[in-house]
């Protein structure tokens, strides 16, 4: 199982919802936020944001119909 809450795998999955929405024709802006330790985790964690509205995209990629 993938753990997406560390700096590499939150890297892998920003790339894959990137990656998903820019072959559908979308710009999707996402980044990584580094919140430190969580004690009910026991780890650090990274989160993954972007700029979805309800997890959809509101940009067209650039020259694509809109």
């Amino acid at each position: 199982m993938a753990d997406f809450c560390n700096r590499d795998g939150a890297d892998r999955l920003a790339a894959k919802i990137q990656d998903f929405w820019r072959k559908k024709g979308f710009d999707v802006i996402v980044e990584m936020r580094d919140e430190g330790f969580v004690s009910t985790m026991r780890s650090s964690r990274t989160d993954v944001r972007s700029d979805m509205i309800n997890g959809m995209p509101t940009r067209h990629l650039a020259g694509e119909p809109g």
